[in-house]
């Protein structure tokens, strides 16, 4: 067996890779403290201890790292060279059954990452004819090579992985993930992999990103375990640092433009300046477990909102909620989702036909495409009325009724996920801006916590009315909007 190092050396087989490896020497450092290799020059020793906070080098073998670094400084292709590494040079045969194979997994971000990793995996592995030697298949997403080793290159979702003997994974951007199922993706995701990397006695857990907010599973690890010894290793360095071949004014200037982004992307610093705005487990104790939407009540006051939307790349979502009769407590009764790739005249179709079903004959609406919104809802006998909040202020509002319980959500996978994923950003002279993680979305989130600030509060005159009024409204809409009213099959009957 040869080590790493050994390999970066050997021009048959990592060294060919390197055209200048005396710039890949800070990765050298790192690679020598993940393998539990010795570092003896006094330059590396010190560089050692300034992206660790350790004095010495660990002693036990790692079974967890965290490599935090600035961007373009070689990540990427140090994960495809370690899980390269670990799958050819390592005999992994006395952990493995008859007919069992190992998996080493490399989760990333997006697909578009997964594919900018798989061709370093693959380019690697077709670099020398002794690494091609060991290849038996090639595909998309999966390499299998013929020592029962496979490596596959995913992105973040915890089924995707269940089930699997795994020797190493190598979470990519774990900072940056995100997940409109779930609040906790990079969570999830772990929590799943320790299981099988529990089973292989040299198994091996790498997380390595460019840092974001002060949130995450890679946060925590570095909270924790940042300049402490022991079987986790987290290690800290700017992009100059792990990368001396990067134009130092590219960097100077990113500062100069935006210096908050430029310190975390480029110099490696944790974001002050966004953080989680809902804390995930207040968020799950106004989670009513099993409950997807509860039908219309007879005699109760309902509220509608909408969050509109074109089809283009955003949902159009509806949500109805009602607020209990001593006003403690707001409960959402019932969501939908249209999403891209909808006719939106149908899905208002659809929509005012819901709206009636509670008895409301006003939706609440965010300020997006006013006129058209307007004229398509009233055609079916729905009174538009535009909130005065933004989004981001509705938000605000939100937050005091989830911290203090006020509000019952229902058992939906996608809006807890997009609430949970709401970033706060702060901002110097006004309220700070609450908004989604860039590619994401929160369609269902915008709609769901408009309802629940609103409802309770008279909106209009006869947003959510009940009781004598009930019948008369009723009998007043269905005279002015009949025709539409009998194609959605609703007709008029008094309610008592």
């Amino acid at each position: 067996m040869i080590s790493i190092i050994d390999a970066i050396q050997d021009q048959a087989l990592f060294g060919g890779l390197f055209k200048d490896p005396s710039t890949w020497r800070p990765w050298i450092v790192f690679l020598k403290a993940l393998f539990g290799l010795p570092i003896e020059d006094p330059a590396d020793l010190e560089l050692f201890r300034k992206c660790t906070d350790l004095s010495e080098p660990p002693r036990d073998r790692i079974r967890e790292c965290a490599a935090i670094c600035g961007r373009r400084s070689g990540k990427s292709f140090i994960s495809a060279l370690v899980a390269v590494f670990l799958a050819c040079f390592k005999d992994w045969t006395p952990f493995l059954n008859r007919g069992e194979r190992g998996m080493i997994f490399i989760i990333a971000v997006d697909r578009y990452q997964a594919r900018i990793i798989k061709e370093y995996v693959s380019a690697i592995l077709d670099s020398t004819p002794l690494l091609r030697k060991l290849v038996r298949d090639d595909r998309k997403e999966t390499i299998t090579l013929r020592n029962k080793v496979t490596i596959e290159i995913k992105t973040n979702s915890y089924r995707s992985i269940r089930g699997f003997t795994c020797l190493a994974a190598i979470l990519e951007e774990t900072a940056f993930w995100r997940s409109d199922m779930t609040a906790n993706p990079d969570r999830e995701v772990v929590n799943a992999l320790r299981p099988a990397l529990g089973t292989i006695p040299e198994s091996l857990l790498i997380s390595i990103s460019t840092p974001y907010s002060r949130r995450g599973i890679l946060y925590d690890t570095f909270k924790r375990s940042f300049g402490q010894p022991g079987r986790v290793l987290v290690w800290k360095a700017p992009s100059l640092t792990m990368n001396p071949t990067l134009d130092a004014e590219l960097v100077k200037d990113a500062l100069r433009d935006d210096p908050a982004a430029a310190a975390a992307e480029w110099e490696c610093e944790w974001r002050a300046d966004i953080e989680s705005f809902l804390p995930f487990e207040a968020l799950q104790t106004c989670v009513v477990t099993d409950r997807t939407e509860i039908p219309p009540l007879q005699g109760q006051r309902y509220t509608a909102f909408i969050d509109p939307s074109f089809g283009g790349q955003d949902s159009f979502t509806l949500a109805i909620a009602h607020a209990e009769l001593d006003g403690r407590v707001r409960i959402l009764d019932f969501m939908r989702e249209a999403k891209p790739g909808f006719r939106p005249e149908e899905v208002v179709r659809e929509f005012a036909a819901l709206i009636h079903s509670y008895r409301c004959f006003e939706v609440i609406s965010d300020r997006f495409s006013r006129e058209w919104v307007k004229t398509e809802f009233e055609k079916w006998g729905v009174r538009v009325k535009y909130s005065p909040k933004s989004v981001s202020e509705l938000y605000l509002d939100f937050l005091p009724l989830v911290t203090s319980r006020a509000v019952e959500l229902l058992d939906n996978r996608r809006l807890i996920g997009q609430l949970g994923n709401l970033e706060r950003r702060v901002r110097g002279g006004g309220r700070d801006l609450v908004t989604h993680f860039p590619g994401q979305h929160d369609d269902l989130g915008n709609a769901a916590a408009g309802v629940l600030c609103y409802c309770g509060k008279r909106f209009g005159s006869s947003c959510g009315v009940a009781g004598a009024d009930e019948d008369g409204e009723k009998e007043r809409m269905y005279s002015e909007h009949k025709s539409a009213w009998d194609q959605m099959g609703m007709g008029f009957k008094k309610s008592h």
